[in-house]
């Protein structure tokens, strides 16, 4: 994963963006790869960063970040 370390988020955010993460991958075929849920983090890591709050856009573009990512 990319180095975060200097981020640093509301609790809300934070709630926001695990809920974001855990609808994103529910939303995966099984069996879901480490690779993907590490995409999707990064990605929800990433645009929260921009500013962005809403759960459901952060998921949103996370999906569309895994669906663009080159294949493993």
């Amino acid at each position: 994963m990319k180095n975060f370390s200097n981020a640093s988020f509301a609790p809300d955010v934070i709630a926001a963006m695990t809920a974001a993460l855990g609808s994103a991958i529910a939303t995966l075929p099984e069996p879901v790869h480490a690779g993907h849920i590490d995409t999707l983090a990064q990605s929800i890591l990433r645009t929260a960063q921009t500013g962005e709050r809403n759960e459901i856009v952060l998921q949103r573009i996370a999906l569309m970040e895994l669906s663009l990512a080159p294949r493993e």
